[in-house]
């Protein structure tokens, strides 16, 4: 079994648990919101309040807003 094989066949699992019907759950934005969260929190422990954690903090605000407008509206 070679890595070729391997990574064919994780992509494969992931390929039939999605659907590509354009549809875009809006979980996935609340998930990706809670990354931004986390990485921003991280990053400002870090490095203090720089250029990349205002646009982590944004990019959480946006995604959550989007997650709103797409789960009540």
């Amino acid at each position: 079994m070679t890595i070729n094989d391997i990574v064919r066949t994780r992509s494969m699992k992931y390929y039939l648990k999605m659907g590509i019907d354009g549809i875009i759950e809006p979980i996935y934005f609340l998930i990706t919101s809670f990354g931004f969260a986390i990485l921003s929190f991280i990053n400002y422990r870090k490095s203090g309040k720089t250029l990349e954690t205002i646009y982590l903090s944004i990019l959480t605000v946006f995604f959550i807003v989007c997650f709103i407008i797409l789960n009540f509206y």
